[in-house]
């Protein structure tokens, strides 16, 4: 009898996810991957997908896969709109791995802090964006989408054709994604363009400011969202940057959670998150100039009264409700209808839509994720509407919700547009779902060369036994050294979990308590001129007025940096935490840095 060939557990668990996609109803022969750290599976190129786009040469990886339990009785398929991301090769993953190991940081000059739209997109060459092919009522809706597939191929051909995978940043390579965009567009009488005042350059597109004020002939509002993660000096100077260049903008300054600049904080409590009590969200920085932008374009057309009756109330609420200390039920207050749009909404609306119908103004909220868009809604509604969630991709397809009876928000998935930006910082803006990122570590050197991360967060170099002796860093080195002082081991080996502390970096990145902000052309040279400014001043006393006074409390949160990317919701909102001991605390020494906020982190970053 032959012997019996030795079956590992290895190969069980691969006949188990073989049989589980037999049962789902897979084609024979497709496999699943999994991702080493994250788990989320993945479809080879070959699968048969819901989306277009698949004859591109390029590999594409698709992220955030949803559990396939069958179409529903109206064909709805929970993947269709998942990010589609060109897949970096293995090569490029091993090669960065490397650099991260052996790569010295060291501090960046001035100069690359300083991002110029020229630069990121090129206005006028291929990096635009698709647009939805001329169609007629005659035209069969097979006929319509076989069309803008081929457009979408052309268009995709065109960029891929132009630059390499190298030059080119992650950009969104699913035409369903795209055609949410499309639908928005077409119902708005206004357009949002919320961006993240940390890197605002990196959220505007040219080409869609372009396609917007001059095809469609709308008004563009340029929405400078976050603007609490800011030095208020840098927030004027971008203002005014975009004025500059883009003459027939609105811009308008918003934050959901205002705070006042003028209050000291200590820059090394990175781990100490405000917990908001009482009625948070109607504290939202910008809805009354947001509300005289819609006024001086619609000059009268429709009748926005109720609005600003409703921004009074909501002042007059939040004002009364500062002492109680007691959080508000988010079922008080008026109801707001929502709709939920699906595949009815992608249905032909006719070339020419009616502005201002029945009365009402629609106005569609879009930009890239991670920018604010869902938390916008929320501030502008007074409460929450809408889920918010870290992880690109959460708002699947646009909702519109009525905040009176003659205003209506059109809330529109995040999309990536096409540019020369280095995948590290769009990783760091939030684009790309950091749970799910191969390769986190060039990130973190990316932020640590231009913020001091290791001074911040008081790491001690894995290498060093004198702690007050100078050690070269790298970006390995800083993770390795975070993990070791929140205690991320291995489960098997025990050893330091440095992807897992290196995705807790990104967090802290994106969460805003570790800050990057780059800056407009100029600033450097100007920054007097801009700190005197008096918009500057107005913004100081508009955000101290606004913000809230004794109903926020701080506690140590216990960091979310598992592997899984859970629904959590954005940087501030009321999340229980956990009390660590591991909290860096301030050296001795530094009272002087404790009072100055931007003392450590130098004169152009907050």
């Amino acid at each position: 009898m032959p012997r019996k060939k030795p079956f590992s557990v290895k190969q069980k668990k691969k006949q188990l996810q073989d049989k589980r996609e037999r049962k789902r109803g897979l084609q024979d022969g497709l496999r699943s991957s999994s991702n080493s750290r994250s788990g989320s599976r993945e479809r080879r190129e070959e699968q048969t997908d819901t989306s277009d786009g698949e004859s591109v040469t390029q590999q594409i990886r698709r992220l955030n896969q949803q559990p396939a339990q069958g179409l529903g009785p109206r064909g709805y398929d929970p993947n269709r709109y998942r990010l589609h991301f060109e897949r970096d090769s293995r090569e490029e993953v091993e090669r960065r791995k490397r650099a991260a190991r052996e790569q010295v940081l060291q501090p960046v000059s001035a100069e690359l802090l300083v991002l110029d739209i020229w630069e990121v997109y090129q206005p006028g060459s291929v990096l635009d964006f698709p647009r939805r092919p001329p169609w007629s009522y005659e035209m069969s809706k097979e006929q319509l989408m076989s069309q803008e597939e081929r457009s979408f191929q052309e268009y995709l051909g065109k960029i891929h054709g132009a630059y390499t995978s190298e030059k080119l940043s992650y950009f969104e390579h699913n035409l369903e994604t795209w055609r949410q965009l499309w639908r928005v567009l077409e119902m708005s009488d206004i357009v949002l363009l919320i961006t993240d005042i940390r890197h605002p350059v990196v959220n505007f597109p040219p080409a869609l400011y372009e396609y917007v004020t001059g095809e469609l002939g709308l008004a563009l509002v340029l929405v400078l969202n976050k603007v609490d993660l800011a030095p208020p000096a840098l927030v004027v100077a971008w203002k005014h940057y975009f004025h500059q260049h883009y003459p027939q903008l609105h811009i308008v300054l918003f934050t959901s959670f205002p705070r006042d600049p003028r209050t000291p904080q200590d820059p090394s409590s990175v781990l100490k998150k405000s917990r908001r009590r009482g009625r948070g969200w109607t504290r939202a920085l910008g809805p009354e100039q947001l509300l005289r932008a819609c006024e001086a374009i619609t000059a009268g057309k429709v009748d926005l009264s109720s609005w600003r009756e409703k921004i009074a109330r909501d002042v007059a609420g939040a004002t009364w409700g500062n002492g109680s200390g007691e959080e508000e039920e988010e079922e008080d207050g008026p109801a707001v209808l929502v709709e939920q749009q699906t595949d009815s909404a992608m249905e032909p609306t006719g070339p020419v839509r009616e502005r201002y119908k029945d009365g009402v103004v629609t106005i569609g909220c879009v930009g890239f994720p991670n920018v604010g868009k869902s938390s916008l809604i929320n501030g502008l509604v007074g409460r929450k509407v809408v889920s918010v969630s870290r992880t690109p991709g959460h708002t699947r397809y646009f909702q519109t919700y009525f905040l009176t009876p003659s205003v209506k928000l059109c809330d529109c998935p995040g999309l990536i547009f096409p540019s020369l930006l280095p995948r590290q910082l769009q990783v760091l803006a939030g684009v790309y779902p950091i749970a799910q990122i191969q390769e986190p570590y060039t990130a973190v050197g990316y932020l640590a060369s231009r913020i001091p991360v290791q001074a911040l967060l008081h790491l001690r170099h894995p290498e060093a036994e004198d702690p007050s002796a100078e050690h070269p860093w790298c970006a390995w080195d800083i993770c390795e050294a975070w993990a070791e002082k929140r205690g991320y081991k291995t489960a098997k080996a025990a050893r330091n979990d440095v992807y897992r502390a290196a995705n807790s970096l990104l967090r802290l990145a994106l969460d805003g308590r570790l800050s990057l902000c780059f800056q407009p052309p100029g600033y450097s040279e100007q920054k007097g001129t801009w700190e005197s400014h008096p918009e500057t001043m107005e913004l100081v006393v508009l955000q101290g007025r606004v913000g809230p006074a004794g109903d926020e409390e701080e506690e140590e949160e216990e960091l979310s940096s598992s592997c899984e990317e859970e629904g959590e919701e954005d940087r501030d909102a009321d999340e229980e935490g956990e009390g660590d001991e591991d909290t860096p605390t301030s050296a001795p020494g530094s009272s002087l840095a404790a009072r100055n906020p931007y003392a450590l982190l130098g004169e152009d970053e907050c």
